[in-house]
């Protein structure tokens, strides 16, 4: 089914929706470089922690953290996979490793810190053992929500230079198709989360002196990780399957190829993310007949040059021409296309 082609007289009221920025590096190496060496660290001391004071959560952290630390090795594969140059095999290029690795991190999350953590908090439940040397806990998890809160405010200012001006922190978080940052941000703050989780049952398991309250905050800690692991699964399958830019954006590439000289019609447009801020875009117009090719070709540089100034991630751009048909035309030609591919039903 063909869209309804879009003339002249067509919507020239226009949105601002910002795409990313062409510009701005949306990798974040220096957060996964910083959520690597804290989180590397915390790991190490979590691990210590769990072995002279035996608090599950203690545990569920430490494997949280080296779940974490495993991540941002995948996103560091991805980001170098993603700047191969295209080849022949791979035409559009290897941008869109960027959503196969973070779609790895968010299995190693869920299976590796999430299922982990949740058994380990259930078995805690049903033989709870006490807490020795709660101190040492508590020094470690003082540390480790230093570092964490110092890995998240640098993964935030990064994101900050590829947040599109005027968009709040939620609405970022939610449309952007740069996955490294969404990762960082979702792992630091559920980092954060979790270590209250783990201070708050050692120290309701201290108060009370029942040891259940450590094996409950494990538990959350377990379930707070497979949450982010969902979310982040959802929000990266789009993008690996193919997602396109928003409505409005792409009302602004149809506006703008109708503003070119001798192009009667946007027949049809499809658009697709090749990466976090690379963009391919396929078009089809329509030209009077009387049109020489040379004229043809002039329009068609002139719509890939403007659409490249208004957006500069489009790397890839192909415009078909066409000749302006009657609707009755167009469905003659469209048989003769169906005969051609399927031959006589």
């Amino acid at each position: 089914m063909k869209n309804h082609p879009i003339s002249k007289k067509s919507d020239t009221s226009v949105d601002d929706d910002p795409l990313p920025n062409a510009r701005a590096p949306h990798e974040g190496m220096g957060a996964v470089l910083a959520a690597f060496v804290a989180n590397v660290g915390i790991a190490v001391s979590k691990f210590i922690a769990f072995f002279f004071t035996g608090a599950t959560s203690m545990l569920a952290e430490a494997v949280h953290s080296l779940a974490d630390s495993s991540n941002q090795i995948l996103l560091y594969l991805g980001s170098r996979k993603a700047k191969k140059l295209p080849t022949r095999d791979h035409p559009f290029g290897f941008g869109r490793a960027h959503f196969l690795y973070a779609f790895m991190v968010s299995i190693v999350l869920f299976s590796l810190g999430g299922a982990f953590a949740v058994y380990e908090g259930i078995h805690k439940i049903i033989a709870p053992e006490p807490i020795a040397h709660p101190i040492v806990a508590y020094i470690v998890l003082a540390i480790a929500m230093v570092l964490e809160g110092s890995a998240l405010r640098t993964a935030l200012k990064e994101a900050k230079t590829f947040k599109p001006k005027g968009q709040d922190w939620w609405e970022f978080l939610r449309r952007t198709k740069s996955v490294n940052h969404i990762v960082l941000a979702l792992e630091d703050s559920a980092a954060l989360i979790g270590l209250s989780f783990a201070m708050l049952g050692v120290t309701l398991s201290i108060i009370t002196g029942n040891p259940v309250f450590d094996g409950i905050a494990s538990l959350l800690i377990g379930l707070l990780l497979a949450s982010v692991a969902i979310i982040l699964f959802r929000e990266v399958q789009s993008l690996l399957i193919g997602e396109s830019v928003n409505a409005i954006s792409e009302r602004k590439m149809k506006k703008i190829a109708m503003s070119v000289d001798n192009v009667n019609q946007v027949v049809d447009l499809k658009t697709l993310y090749t990466g976090p801020s690379e963009i391919f875009i396929a078009m089809k117009i329509t030209v009077d007949d009387d049109e020489n090719m040379r004229t043809v070709s002039r329009a068609i540089d002139e719509i890939e040059a403007r659409l490249r100034h208004e957006f500069p991630i489009a790397r890839l751009i192909y415009v078909e021409p066409d000749f302006y048909k009657t609707r009755r035309e167009q469905q003659s030609s469209d048989r003769d296309i169906h005969t051609i591919v399927y031959g006589d039903d």
